[in-house]
């Protein structure tokens, strides 16, 4: 990749940010009030079909208006310049969009010249792209013979040949088999040594859980988390999951200066230094709750959204 980002890389603001930010399409609200800040690195989008992560990416590229509410790509207002901004940003779709009367290397380059770059340099820098997206031996062929897997490789190529600071893919890895699947993630997490951040929408949580440093939850259009993925760091973890309310125990633990996260009834603590089941067990006694199960943290993202959208669901 060229060494001339078209977009800030190296910051610890805030890429996205989002600020009561509605979305009605007629009689139907396809986001309600989200509030986002969205650090740098690798960032999952996740939520059933019709949750909102497309209308949401859409106004990111400033592609469509808000009902109210604000939305910021590198702390600028979408509104005030969608075109400038969109220049800075690549964008993947999910659907079909590839001419199939096209080679790979002369649509990619042609994405290439749309973004501002001289003819010989996009042809130059085409070919560095596919090769990165494993199709260098391919890109002459044309792509109305490319299998389901090598399109979703050339539109990802097209996506960051112009070198953007932020890349917005639109579930990726839609239609690959497992074997395409990953192939698709190793080359968005080796987005990170370009310096490049991605949001990347998916219904299929374990890709977010697999590459992601920060995970976006959205349901019905609504907000449910906004928090990073990382692992405890150099300490152990327990879920409890209790009967009754949750909150005795998490003040319990608090008191005890253990960090706790809970979503509906299960209580997580973490401690770098504490044994943490003794933590867990004095804090059992002190709060007096009953609990249903106890053990080593193992929950998934998968565990946390079905949580999450319990918890919101009332």
């Amino acid at each position: 990749m060229s060494d001339g980002p078209t977009g800030p890389r190296h910051t610890d603001s805030p890429i996205i940010e989002t600020r009561d930010l509605h979305k009605h399409f007629g009689q139907v609200r396809a986001l309600a009030g989200v509030d986002l800040s969205v650090p740098p690195g690798i960032t999952g989008l996740v939520g059933a079909n019709g949750a909102g992560k497309t209308t949401l990416i859409r106004l990111l590229l400033g592609l469509t208006a808000p009902t109210s509410g604000d939305v910021a790509v590198f702390g600028a207002p979408v509104s005030r310049d969608a075109a400038g901004l969109r220049a800075k940003i690549g964008y993947m779709p999910e659907g079909s969009c590839l001419p199939r009367d096209q080679t790979a290397a002369d649509f990619v380059a042609y994405a290439a010249e749309l973004a501002g770059i001289p003819p010989a340099e996009a042809r130059r820098r085409a070919s560095e792209t596919l090769f990165l997206v494993g199709l260098h031996e391919e890109r002459f062929r044309y792509l109305g013979d490319f299998s389901t897997g090598m399109q979703q490789r050339v539109k990802l190529a097209q996506s960051i040949v112009h070198d953007p600071g932020l890349v917005l893919l639109d579930e990726p890895a839609s239609g690959l088999d497992p074997a395409g699947r990953d192939q698709m993630l190793e080359v968005i997490d080796r987005f990170r040594g370009f310096g490049m951040n991605v949001l990347f929408s998916s219904h299929l949580l374990d890709d977010i859980e697999q590459t992601c440093d920060w995970v976006v939850m959205l349901d019905g259009g609504r907000l449910l988390r906004s928090a990073p993925l990382d692992p405890p760091a150099d300490g152990a973890a327990v879920s409890v999951e209790v009967f009754d309310d949750p909150l005795p125990l998490v003040a319990a633990l608090t008191a005890a200066g253990i960090e706790v996260t809970h979503a509906d009834r299960v209580v997580t603590a973490v401690s770098p230094t504490e044994d943490v089941f003794v933590a867990v067990r004095n804090a059992l006694a002190a709060s007096g709750s009953s609990i249903r199960a106890m053990g080593a943290d193992l929950s998934s993202l998968e565990d946390v959204f079905m949580a999450a959208t319990r918890e919101s669901n009332g």
